[in-house]
């Protein structure tokens, strides 16, 4: 039972990582619609905020495999 609750947790995270590098995009590119001039700099913080979304989701897939490891036992 803990195994697929933990899969379960992997997964969201997976999907939360997911829905928010979307929202990034999406808002970089109307933000760069608006003020093409300042495209660098908008690409350059979307590009970290979506490294630390990566970062996070990843920790979240890690864990929840490591309890779906502990919980066979």
């Amino acid at each position: 039972m803990f195994g697929s609750i933990a899969a379960i947790g992997a997964g969201l995270a997976v999907l939360g990582a997911g829905l928010g590098i979307g929202k990034i995009g999406g808002s970089a590119m109307d933000a760069i619609a608006r003020q093409p001039e300042a495209s660098g700099k908008i690409q350059t913080a979307m590009i970290i905020a979506a490294a630390l979304i990566e970062g996070v989701a990843l920790f979240g897939v890690v864990v929840g495999l490591l309890g779906l490891e502990t919980g066979v036992q």
